[in-house]
């Protein structure tokens, strides 16, 4: 089996949240997997740890994290040597009309980075109402008004992640993990925790 990297930057938690998803997920197929925030501040002798590596980034104000793009930027070169993906998590990703635009902070990312990662994939963000002040939830309600249910205002956090996108971008990612290391998956191992 492989050892995967899932590097991870979250501004609120959703983020490492589809992370450790992930991680479950091609945990299930018998690889030996690591979910691990950027800002704990791995090197890239971090990378030289694992087989295969998976980035993931939110945005926030059109961005990704800094941390992870400047990680990201350093080691491409090590990232490019093995089997790679990147998945970004954004408001506009769970917006049928707004997919266009993050498609293109993803592209900003590779061109900012030089990145070129084997496997892309987008997921909606989630809504922390629940961790904002008011001016920030005023101002969350305000971007976020296509997505929300009409006519009402959220009682609590809106999450707008599609958890089946999630586990088929971490298959797809070990299929070509497998494929690209010549490794079959093994699910005997796996314990189910």
């Amino acid at each position: 089996m492989s050892s995967v990297l899932v590097l991870y930057g979250t501004g609120e938690g959703q983020t490492q949240k589809i992370a450790e998803r992930i991680a479950a997920t091609i945990g299930e197929r018998g690889h030996e997997t690591n979910a691990l925030n950027v800002a704990d501040r791995p090197d890239a002798s971090t990378l030289d740890e694992y087989d295969a590596v998976i980035v993931g980034a939110s945005i926030h104000v059109g961005k990704h994290q800094d941390e992870v793009r400047n990680f990201v930027a350093a080691n491409r070169d090590a990232l490019a040597e093995m089997p790679n993906a990147f998945f970004q998590v954004s408001l506009s990703s769970a917006d049928e009309e707004k997919r266009e635009e993050a498609a293109g902070y993803v592209e900003s990312f590779v061109t900012e980075t030089g990145w070129h990662p084997d496997r892309i994939g987008q997921f909606g963000g989630a809504l922390r109402f629940s961790e904002y002040g008011f001016l920030k939830r005023l101002m969350m309600k305000r971007i976020a008004k296509d997505l929300l249910t009409e006519g009402g205002e959220p009682n609590g956090d809106v999450e707008f992640t599609d958890w089946d996108a999630v586990d088929a971008f971490a298959a797809d990612v070990a299929a070509f993990v497998e494929g690209r290391l010549g490794v079959a998956p093994d699910t005997t191992e796996y314990s189910g925790a």
